[in-house]
């Protein structure tokens, strides 16, 4: 084992640390099979731990998403925040007494100082950068007050963040498993907050506080941190701690090469799994992300890939997320289940007692036979609905109206807080009214995006059956063909969507 693998021969520690701020995402996935695999192939162990610093947005819905959604696709963690261990708490929303203790450490050694802005000066700070053409960042206006003086006005009550002292001048060297070494310029790296006026942390000082207790030896993690890399590593100076090794991995990519996004692919793991992808068929697909097994064989279960895993033999092209051809290989898992197997499978995904009995009752007073339940419940199963434009025909409704209804409609529905038939209820009666549609004509698209019918089941309750990321999946669907909408006109229907109301508090 290699000094780069095995730090001061330290155990072999990796992470994943996710967000509870929405959907269990593909990309979490992705991230923490590759820290599993390392791990694993190096004797060591793989925790999580949750990164809800953003206590506006993490709720417990989604904590509990993300880890039935890792749970199911076949990841598993030695410590967390469902199974304790050593390091508890893990999650960082718990910590905050640690957090503040290592802020106020850096203070007194003078490697950060308290900055007394308020939104109002920040907010022309950026203005008249970018009115010079400058991109906006923190001036250090605070950097050089004294600690006489920072100490009188926080004694005043004078509302403050703490920010860490970033060198301006001069070259940052890092260095990257997959890129070898990285020089970012000083100047490029903002003074970052690390503490808020809450007290709460922000992700950067949370991180490295929480790797260095938990005794991470390698962090794995998507390239679009890789420019936070010299703040982390200067932290770790600040602190006189060893820092893990670094491994920024390549960005999970659409098949025109963008990033991978909600608007373009499906992205929830959950969405995957109501549609009926095998596990063991998402997870070998996430391994093929900018990675071959020596023997370059495309279908391989997670122990295979453990057995063999180099993570040098990642490739920093941008991996493309082709929904074909992972349909294609999940083909390829049914195929090789026999007929028993492969019934047990169907049986497993469809099993849900509490979305089997809210069908029961949904179709219960529409069907005359036990066989019109086919007909009447089938639409719950399916993954996308067949429609075409055409269905959507309206008597009072235009087609470039019922592109925006539904649009608006997604991103509320996106939005809310907690998956429920009331959530939903209030987001539509309240877009409504704000667009001064009748309920009844304004839900009619809906029937047609989720159902693929007008006659159908309540449609709201529907939607809250089949899940938020099945909702959102059909209701984008149905946006594009409906022909979609240009960059310019979505730009301008998102300025709408966001100068109105929050539905959920008028309700």
């Amino acid at each position: 084992m290699t000094q780069q693998a095995q730090p001061n021969n330290r155990p072999v520690r990796t992470r994943i640390a996710p967000s509870p701020t929405g959907f269990p995402h593909v990309g979490t996935a992705y991230i923490a099979l590759f820290n599993l695999a390392f791990a694993k192939a190096h004797g060591g162990e793989f925790i999580l731990r949750i990164e809800d610093t953003d206590q506006t947005r993490s709720t417990e819905q989604s904590e509990k998403m993300i880890l039935d959604a890792l749970r199911w696709v076949g990841l598993d963690w030695a410590e967390g925040p469902d199974v304790g261990g050593a390091h508890a708490p893990y999650r960082q929303s718990e910590r905050s007494d640690i957090y503040k203790k290592y802020a106020q450490e850096l203070l007194d050694k003078g490697h950060a100082f308290r900055c007394f802005c308020t939104p109002e000066e920040l907010d022309a700070m950026r203005a008249e950068q970018m009115a010079r053409g400058e991109n906006p960042h923190y001036d250090g206006r605070y950097a050089d007050l004294s600690r006489e003086e920072s100490d009188k006005l926080a004694s005043e009550g004078k509302p403050f963040v703490i920010r860490m002292k970033v060198p301006t001048e001069g070259v940052c060297k890092v260095q990257d498993m997959l890129r070898g070494e990285v020089e970012i310029p000083w100047e490029q790296v903002d003074m970052q907050v690390l503490l808020k006026t809450d007290g709460l942390p922000t992700y950067h000082l949370a991180n490295v506080v929480d790797d260095h207790l938990m005794k991470i030896t390698h962090v794995i993690r998507g390239e679009e941190w890789l420019n936070s890399a010299p703040k982390h590593q200067l932290l770790y100076d600040y602190f006189g701690w060893e820092m893990p090794v670094l491994c920024h991995m390549p960005l999970l990519r659409n098949p025109d090469k963008s990033k991978l996004s909600k608007r373009k692919n499906p992205t929830s793991i959950t969405y995957y799994r109501d549609a009926g992808v095998l596990p063991e068929a998402l997870l070998n697909y996430l391994g093929r992300m900018g990675y071959s097994l020596p023997s370059e064989q495309e279908k391989f279960t997670l122990d295979e890939m453990i057995a063999s895993f180099d993570i040098t033999r990642v490739s920093l092209g941008g991996p493309i997320f082709d929904i074909e051809k992972l349909n294609w290989l999940n083909a390829e898992w049914l195929k090789e289940m026999t007929p028993e197997q492969l019934k047990n499978a169907i049986l497993n995904w469809a099993n849900d007692s509490d979305k089997l009995t809210a069908i029961a009752a949904a179709i219960q007073p529409r069907i005359h036979l036990l066989s019109d339940a086919v007909n009447w419940a089938g639409f719950y199963f399916q993954n996308l609905p067949e429609i075409n434009a055409d269905d959507f025909a309206h008597k009072s409704l235009s087609q470039e109206q019922i592109i925006e209804i539904l649009q608006i409609a997604t991103w509320k529905l996106e939005a809310l807080p907690v998956w429920s038939e009331e959530n939903i209820y209030a987001t539509l009666k309240g877009l409504s009214g704000a667009m001064d549609i009748k309920l009844r004509d304004l839900m009619q698209p809906f029937f047609i995006a989720i159902a693929g019918s007008s006659s159908s089941t309540p449609v709201m309750n529907s939607m809250y059956v089949i899940g938020a990321d099945m909702t959102l999946t059909r209701l984008r669907h149905a946006v594009e063909v409906l022909g979609g909408l240009g960059k310019k006109k979505l730009k301008k229907l998102e300025k709408t969507a966001n100068e109105l109301p929050d539905f959920l508090a008028e309700s």
